[in-house]
């Protein structure tokens, strides 16, 4: 699939790279998210000292940001993706993804209302891998 930029995502990259110097993969928006998927090894370049570069961006953009590290091992992207927070394990099995916790609070937050952040990390993911589902159990 051809990702295709607005010019709004485009200014959006500029400002980032000017304020961050970071080397970045992609961007798009999902519920008034800015999402910000930089290469690997950017990580700390983009977020900045005391998460710095964040404030500043979501300052700017009056919008909520999210940066996340690319990498080209589905498993590790997704561990990338959903950090804060930490699963047990993380196992992909015929394009369906399971993320495995005990603990209730984190798959609360995994999945969210209406399951609506289960949906954001599919979608996401679905830009760089190919894969049927994501469970959480």
């Amino acid at each position: 699939m051809k990702i295709k930029y607005t010019k709004e995502l485009l200014d959006l990259m500029s400002i980032f790279l000017a304020v961050t110097g970071a080397r970045l993969k992609d961007t798009f928006e999902i519920e008034k998210v800015i999402y910000f998927i930089v290469e690997p090894g950017q990580i700390g370049k983009a977020i900045g000292k005391g998460a710095i570069n964040v404030k500043k961006l979501q300052n700017k953009f009056n919008k909520k940001i999210r940066i996340t590290e690319y990498n080209p091992d589905l498993l590790r992207f997704i561990q990338n993706l959903i950090f804060p927070l930490k699963v047990d394990a993380i196992e992909e099995q015929d394009g369906v993804v399971i993320l495995k916790s005990n603990d209730r609070q984190t798959k609360g937050l995994l999945i969210g209302r209406n399951a609506k952040n289960l949906k954001i990390t599919t979608d996401v993911v679905n830009r760089y891998f190919k894969i049927k589902e994501i469970k959480v159990e």
